[in-house]
């Protein structure tokens, strides 16, 4: 009798963790579903703003950094989640962000002085490449969760503020063939096949 009843309870309890389980799994879904219900849908050639919550600006004090920077055109949708812009060539920053990174560019309607006039042309969107973070110097490299990482020193700062960057945020291939080059025992690049473990 006590084992039938330690077996009845121990299935009531099961059952019941399962149920709460489920419930709990399809209330994550349709909370996901409902995100992504609400993203917009970017087309190649769509212009958007981009946030600077991920990008490090050189101003004077962050107060004065702006929120947005753009607007920038869509080169092309990585994955429903995923875009990649198309950036000027001064910015030393990967294209590629996520979608709630992402603004829709929405060009103002600007009345027309008289019925046959079109509104003149919006002037071309400034480009703020001075203030973008530039690599100055790599200082070592390693592999980690499966990415190739350099330790780069941001041009402008002292070494103290270096950080570790994935190989492709680096856009210039000098600096990354210099430092190869110069130490040929690090970490670098595979032809093919999954990187080392460590």
């Amino acid at each position: 009798p006590a084992v039938d009843y330690w077996f009845q309870e121990s299935k009531r309890v099961w059952d019941s963790a399962y149920v709460h389980l489920q419930r709990a799994i399809r209330r994550h879904k349709d909370n996901a579903d409902a995100r992504r219900s609400d993203n917009p849908i970017y087309r190649p050639g769509d212009r958007v703003w981009l946030s600077t919550r991920d990008i490090r600006l050189r101003l004077p004090s962050k107060k004065l950094s702006p929120r947005y920077i753009g607007p920038f055109p869509i080169a092309r949708q990585i994955n429903e989640v995923t875009y990649q812009l198309y950036l000027p060539d001064s910015y030393r920053i990967s294209p590629t962000f996520h979608i709630s990174l992402l603004k829709p560019f929405v060009n103002p309607v600007l009345p027309p002085s008289t019925e046959h006039e079109t509104p003149p042309p919006l002037p071309p969107p400034k480009i703020i490449s001075d203030n973008i973070f530039r690599v100055h110097e790599i200082l070592d490299s390693r592999w980690r969760d499966g990415n190739l990482q350099y330790l780069v020193v941001w041009e402008g700062y002292d070494p103290e503020e270096r950080s570790w960057v994935n190989r492709n945020d680096i856009l210039d291939p000098t600096l990354l063939s210099g430092f190869h080059q110069a130490h040929p025992d690090h970490p670098a690049p595979r032809a093919r096949g999954p990187p080392p473990r460590r």
